[in-house]
């Protein structure tokens, strides 16, 4: 990592298609970066923004979230759901300085291990290169 740097990554996966993904890649061998830590909720419709907000304001670099394919998605429009949620919470991200590249949405299907383990690969270099979260250093959040 440069300068010493290593980002935390929250990477959200929905329990079908998104841990699915992450299933198929350790059965392949595929390995994810270290820093990359998943956590399962049912359907990535579910997720409220509040919970990606609390991992910002408590030390995540970065929030990946993955979901089903759209067309794919166990409860019909769970994944729409999530990436309109996901896209207005972007909005407010920029607007608080955050950087709105600091959150993404990937659709991620059962079999595509190696999809999963690029998206975090990529996502963590590229947090990497943004630098650490701004809020880490404030003491007063």
């Amino acid at each position: 990592m440069t300068n010493g740097f290593e980002p935390k990554i929250l990477y959200i996966l929905c329990s079908w298609c998104g841990t699915g993904g992450a299933e198929t890649a350790s059965a392949h061998g595929l390995r994810y970066p270290e820093n990359v830590r998943t956590y399962r909720v049912n359907c990535t419709g579910s997720l409220p923004a509040v919970h990606v907000l609390r991992a910002l304001v408590e030390g995540a670099d970065g929030v990946a979230v993955s979901g089903c394919h759209p067309g794919d998605c166990h409860y019909e429009s769970g994944n729409y759901h999530a990436r309109r949620r996901l896209a207005n919470l972007k909005t407010i991200l920029g607007t608080l300085g955050l950087g709105d590249d600091r959150l993404w949405f990937r659709f991620v299907a059962h079999g595509e291990g190696r999809r999963f383990v690029d998206t975090a690969a990529e996502f963590s270099d590229h947090i990497t290169q943004m630098g650490p979260n701004p809020l880490t250093a404030r003491r007063d959040t």
